[in-house]
């Protein structure tokens, strides 16, 4: 396979993972509709993330939505790796007819072309999300076996009551890997949305001849993630506010976690999908497999920044929120030797080193946490 389309290829994995097969020998092209709220104004001629592949690939200006767009894209391509998708647990809970019609439409109209015209696609690796799997995997001592929280709810966490719930039982839930098994149960739109193109994708492309290959990818950081999209990443989110000089407001208690895998590791583990034939009709999880929560995040920022920066834990929370999810990577490490090199800590240096390199840019938090409040998902 020498020809490889990557939709969404001028974002923030989609860049990176284009530099890497580009240096490897691979032809790609990139289908991005270059979106303001990833890429900023005028993204031809400011965006970071674009100015690093435009002139290094075949580009295609145009959505997923276009079934015109796919026609162009999908010429005399060997493979797909399909990261094109809007994205934002939050957002997605009130634009839900926008999530539905970019992730699930959009996945639907390349499997529609593929399945009814001649064409020379291999493989599709599509990116799934941990948020598939809603609240990650427990374990119950009063019922000696892995447990699936539901969603919390708004009774509980209105009295500061964060932890999860399972059917009544008294004793604390002990927080564990999540395998790719765990219960799928979805707390987002945004979630609903990535299960179903994941479900898809695994689904047609064995009945079309084309093996498909599903990443279930973490929470992904490193240089060159917006820093102005106030809807997804928190690291982005509080390097802004620290540059700005601004506090930053914790939700909850603090002690929410969550899998953060640097984007080096991301995309090797995507391109040995792509590369090796073990990843063929199966699912991955992608992540660090280490738990780190969101206390941590702020106090390792502010010490990178060299900032003094005042953190305040605020017990407000955003319903469709998870408490904690990390990922078993046991199965990718058995079938594709995939082992991350970043810890956090490592990571986290790499990032705040490039953020400095970076125009401080403006906040828009407060802007995305107003739109939050008016649509009665922030307490």
């Amino acid at each position: 396979m020498k020809n490889i389309l990557i939709t969404g290829g001028a974002g923030f994995i989609g860049s990176n993972l284009t530099l890497r097969l580009i240096d490897k020998g691979f032809n790609v092209t990139v289908l991005d509709n270059l979106s303001p709220q990833i890429h900023g104004e005028n993204a031809e001629e400011n965006s970071f993330l674009f100015s690093r592949i435009k002139n290094k690939v075949k580009f295609i200006k145009g959505c997923v939505t276009s079934a015109e767009d796919w026609k162009k894209a999908l010429v005399n391509q060997d493979a797909i790796v399909h990261l094109a998708a809007e994205t934002g647990t939050g957002q997605s809970m009130y634009e839900i007819e926008k999530y539905t019609k970019v992730n699930i439409g959009g996945t639907a109209i390349m499997l529609d072309l593929l399945a009814n015209n001649a064409h020379s696609v291999k493989k599709i690796v599509i990116a799934s999300s941990r948020s598939i799997y809603g609240e990650g995997k427990y374990w119950s001592d009063e019922l000696n076996q892995a447990v699936y929280p539901e969603h919390r709810t708004d009774d509980y966490m209105s009295i500061n009551d964060f932890e999860v719930k399972f059917m009544g039982l008294q004793k604390p839930l002990k927080l564990v890997a999540t395998d790719e098994e765990s219960k799928i149960h979805p707390s987002s739109v945004y979630g609903i949305t990535k299960q179903n193109q994941e479900q898809m994708i695994m689904t047609v492309c064995p009945t079309i001849g084309i093996a498909p290959v599903a990443f279930r990818y973490q929470n992904v950081y490193g240089p060159g993630q917006s820093l102005s999209n106030p809807y997804t990443g928190i690291l982005s989110i509080f390097s802004t506010l620290i540059k700005n000089g601004k506090e930053i407001n914790i939700f909850e208690d603090g002690k929410e976690s969550r899998d953060f895998v640097f984007i080096d590791d991301v995309v090797s583990a995507t391109i040995l999908g792509l590369e090796n034939d073990n990843a063929n009709g199966e699912v991955f999880n992608v992540g660090t497999g280490e738990a780190t929560d969101v206390i941590t995040v702020a106090n390792e920022l502010i010490k990178n920044y060299k900032a003094n920066t005042k953190v305040n834990i605020t017990g407000n929370y955003r319903l469709g929120d998870i408490r904690h999810n990390y990922a078993d990577l046991t199965k990718i490490g058995s079938l594709l030797d995939f082992q991350p090199k970043y810890n956090f800590e490592t990571g986290i240096k790499k990032f705040t080193e490039w953020v400095l390199t970076q125009e401080i840019k403006e906040s828009k938090y407060e802007d995305s946490i107003a739109e939050m409040k008016e649509k009665g998902l922030f307490k």
